[in-house]
């Protein structure tokens, strides 16, 4: 139990349950929701348990409950309605903060069971779409804010892989449908951010398209070999930090003048790095979507 992180500050708590720390402060005096302990220094720490329950309150005052009331509920009643809550209206946030838990505590039957629950009502389409994308959004920032390390990251974004994997096996056993478009998805020399290709790797053979999944850190001149065998490839990247918005028209002009001789071949783009692409100066060749959304749209 060594990795479980037991005390978070108050920026913690804002940052896990979006509720400003002013306003936790408030609660907790007003309302005696909460009993920190002190540092040394006389800075707040609070426990597990007052993570969950802070939660556990967000989503209530998010369903229409006043803090008031909330504040007069007896404490082991709190979880009941919060479940009455979740199976009413299949609250995504519950699940975004059970999973959240998940991580924290690197707790891998949290994220199974959670998981296993959103299964029971929800396609992996719509987990992945309305839960999955979300909490990968807030994971950004919590780890810009120093709230979780590196390696609660990696730990709950591989377990999102594996569920990726096993809905994507499941259609690889399909013969593709579509013959129009041959889709080849990799991410650049240097990019390892992989999950969201792996995704639209998903989607891409629930089209009916044939897709070859190359992977991470591959240079242009690995791609020829491709072309010896397909004729009107896609090729699909991600560029989350690589190319860089210094070496991006390098590595578009360099794309087309090795992997687009004949005039094709197309590339379509994701990605942080999207932001810094001039559309206006784009060859035809090139395409680029600010979401998944955005492209699995225009497979359709």
């Amino acid at each position: 139990m060594n990795n479980v992180k037991k005390l978070f500050s108050i920026r913690d708590m804002e940052n896990l349950s979006g509720i400003k720390a002013h306003t936790i402060r408030i609660w907790e005096k007003r309302y005696n929701l909460f009993s920190p302990e002190r540092t040394s220094t006389n800075i707040r720490t609070y426990s597990l348990k007052s993570l969950q329950k802070l939660l556990n309150i967000t989503l209530l005052y998010h369903n229409g409950y006043k803090i008031s009331k909330i504040a007069k509920l007896p404490e082991s009643e709190i979880p009941v309605i919060v479940r009455e809550i979740v199976a009413k209206n299949s609250e995504k946030s519950h699940a975004i903060n059970a999973f959240k838990l998940s991580m924290i505590n690197f707790d891998q039957t949290l994220f199974f069971n959670t998981y296993n629950i959103l299964l029971a009502e929800r396609s992996f389409r719509d987990i992945f779409n309305e839960v999955f994308i979300p909490l990968l959004n807030e994971l950004g920032l919590l780890w810009q804010t120093d709230t979780i390390s590196p390696s609660h990251e990696h730990f709950i974004t591989n377990l999102i892989k594996q569920k990726v994997y096993i809905n994507t096996e499941k259609l690889q056993l399909i013969e593709p449908t579509r013959k129009d478009k041959v889709f080849a998805l990799f991410l650049p020399e240097n990019e390892i951010h992989e999950l969201g290709l792996l995704y639209l790797n998903y989607e891409i053979i629930l089209k009916g398209y044939k897709s070859i999944y190359l992977g991470q850190t591959m240079p242009i001149e690995n791609l020829v070999d491709l072309l010896k065998y397909y004729d009107n490839l896609h090729f699909v990247s991600y560029f989350t930090v690589s190319p860089n918005k210094d070496e991006i028209g390098k590595y578009i002009q360099q794309f087309n003048t090795t992997l687009n001789q004949s005039g094709n071949s197309k590339l379509w783009i994701l990605g942080h790095q999207v932001q810094h692409i001039s559309q206006q100066t784009l060859p035809d060749s090139i395409k680029t979507f600010n979401s998944i959304e955005k492209l699995t749209n225009s497979l359709a």
